[in-house]
């Protein structure tokens, strides 16, 4: 099977089966399925460069008024959306301001963010844009800046996305069973949060939980350090080990995740936490065959348990996508 093969059915299923993972710019993401940008300046693109503004749980009236004016520019009402976007002086809207004035005044404007804003990931990953856009070989250059700078935000992750487009859009997500709080579905996603925060001293299934959103936020570093600690609080306890490991994948250095995650199928023959995931890693690398595998194991570990119908749905959906 071709490398774009792979990545379109992996795509294709966790769109399908994983949704919550996605970030902005998945369909740039699809377009470099070669792997890095080229060495030399290129054709440019048509249109203009997606807006990847990341706003994560806030909801005060800026953090609406930019998703408004991002929506507006991703229709193509770009005089609307410039000006909403100039009636705030924060870096994303700073940054709206200089796409929604494309090409003319883009460049000049986010170089001039980018000297203000040194370590700042998300004008590093907006400058990789636009010179992506324009054909420039500088591209790789910002999107690498922007995933070393601040790599616990969602920054980051996109631009890993575009720098390693051989795998699946986001990070893999730890999935468990445990299920939350009364209530919680009802309340704003800072509230949910707070709760899964407060939560995450009291128990190991709290904690993994309150992880696991960290990593749907893009905070990468952060997760990881809540499933260790859990790991440490609970040694003996499947679900915590698989969450330390899977908060390790690294695009750049998969092999992290997989040394811990490899061994727990010898320490927990029988969890299907341990098949699932590992699946679900090898599933974000590519592997199809070897994913499907892990899924089927998962399926036999624990039979009707909620994380084998989980991987009954990749299953069907591995099966349905690729015919």
């Amino acid at each position: 099977m071709s490398a774009r093969a792979r990545v379109i059915i992996v795509t294709a299923v966790c769109a399908l089966v994983a949704a919550g993972a996605a970030v902005a710019i998945g369909a740039l993401q699809g377009d470099r399925t070669t792997g890095s940008a080229a060495s030399g300046r290129t054709a440019p693109k048509q249109g203009r460069p997606p807006l990847a503004l990341e706003l994560g749980v806030r909801d005060d009236a800026e953090a609406q008024d930019l998703r408004r004016a991002s929506a507006l520019y991703a229709a193509g009402r770009l005089t609307e959306a410039a000006a909403v976007f100039d009636r705030y002086g924060s870096t994303e809207a700073r940054i709206g301001s200089a796409f929604a004035r494309w090409p003319g005044e883009t460049l000049d404007r986010l170089n001039q963010l980018a000297a203000l804003n040194p370590q700042s990931a998300a004008v590093q990953l907006h400058l990789g844009l636009a010179d992506y856009w324009i054909g420039d070989p500088g591209a790789e250059a910002a999107w690498q800046s922007a995933r070393t700078l601040e790599p616990d935000t969602m920054y980051s992750v996109t631009a890993g996305n575009l720098l390693f487009p051989q795998f699946f859009k986001g990070n893999p997500i730890f999935v468990m069973e445990a299920s939350l709080p009364n209530g919680f579905r009802a309340l704003s996603p800072s509230a949910q949060l707070d709760v899964l925060g407060t939560r995450s001293t009291k128990s190991v299934p709290a904690a993994l939980q309150y992880g696991a959103a960290l990593q749907r936020l893009g905070h990468q570093l952060s997760a990881e350090k809540v499933f260790r600690e859990a790991a440490r609080r609970a040694p003996t306890d499947p679900e915590a080990q698989v969450a330390a490991a899977v908060g390790r994948f690294d695009k750049a250095a998969p092999a992290k995740a997989f040394s811990r995650l490899g061994p727990l199928t010898l320490r927990f023959p029988h969890a299907a936490t341990v098949r699932f995931h590992l699946g679900l890693l090898l599933l974000w690398s590519g592997s199809i065959k070897g994913a499907e595998a892990q899924f089927v194991k998962a399926q036999k570990a624990e039979p009707g348990s909620p994380l084998a119908l989980e991987a009954s749905k990749y299953l069907k959906t591995l099966a349905s996508v690729g015919k």
